[in-house]
């Protein structure tokens, strides 16, 4: 009879410190779809921010749904395409491309009123219906668009962009991570705000970037601000990132090793609790 209690016991303490199997959907745009893909940053990363979660919390398992240049609009407008499944978890990270690409932000009353997808406030809940459809117990995780420094993509120079030290028509990239954080807060989300994240503002994002004097043609590496207003020109100029520069991010846009670091560390956080 003591050998039979003792075994119950050993047994209920392996199911109470035996963690359950969590299905995670990561929902995104390239800075998602880049952790399965490190040769199209020419190897600068080595793994993003999900591998580097699942390696702290190993019960859980992802679903990499990240979509290269996608918009939060055009997830909510293939929304039924993408194969989503049931998952224990979603994590939403979206917004960068909307501003770019001069998406309509709209207003709150858009997501409230379920607008549709003229605006990402209305795509966005178009992504949370179909999520609580799929699993209306899982829990929802909304990523906030990490600030941007000027982008230039590695294989490719004539792809570039400015940061979000400025307006793109007329709408700021902090309006649409507002944006993001009012959704969260309204239906309880958790939210991971980079946007706001220490360390990871414009500043920190590139250590310089790589360019002509216009005075004197010779090449010189140029902090922020200072870079904001010397031109670059994709046609003759070198790269302007080398790996010295790498520091958040390794191209103005896209987290490096130690910006995917942070940001898995603070979705860490959240997800050890599931």
């Amino acid at each position: 009879m003591k050998r039979l209690f003792f075994l119950l016991g050993v047994f209920f303490l392996f199911v109470s410190f035996t963690k359950k199997e969590v299905t995670w959907v990561a929902i995104g745009d390239s800075i998602t779809y880049l952790n399965d893909h490190q040769a199209e940053t020419g190897n600068r990363i080595t793994k993003g921010y999900m591998t580097r979660v699942v390696e702290k919390l190993p019960n859980i398992h992802f679903i990499n749904q990240g979509h290269n240049g996608w918009t939060a609009v055009r997830i909510a407008e293939n929304i039924e395409k993408l194969g989503l499944v049931k998952a224990d978890v979603y994590s939403v990270f979206l917004g960068t491309n909307d501003w770019w690409h001069g998406g309509r932000l709209g207003t709150f009353a858009d997501y409230q009123n379920n607008t549709g997808m003229a605006t990402v406030y209305g795509s966005f809940r178009v992504i949370v219906n179909k999520l609580r459809n799929l699993n209306s117990q899982a829990k929802i995780i909304l990523i906030t668009p990490m600030q941007r420094s000027d982008f230039v993509y590695i294989n490719n120079p004539k792809n570039n962009a400015y940061g979000s030290y400025k307006p793109k028509d007329g709408q700021t990239l902090e309006q649409f991570a507002a944006a993001v954080d009012s959704v969260g807060k309204y239906e309880g989300f958790k939210i991971v705000d980079l946007y706001h994240k220490k360390g990871m503002d414009v500043k920190h994002l590139v250590k310089f970037k790589r360019l002509k004097d216009p005075q004197t043609g010779e090449y010189k590496n140029y902090p922020y601000p200072d870079y904001a207003n010397v031109p670059f020109n994709p046609e003759t100029d070198e790269y302007p990132y080398p790996v010295e520069a790498i520091d958040v991010t390794y191209d103005g846009l896209h987290p490096s090793d130690k910006g995917f670091a942070i940001i898995s560390k603070a979705l860490v956080k959240i997800m050890k609790k599931y």
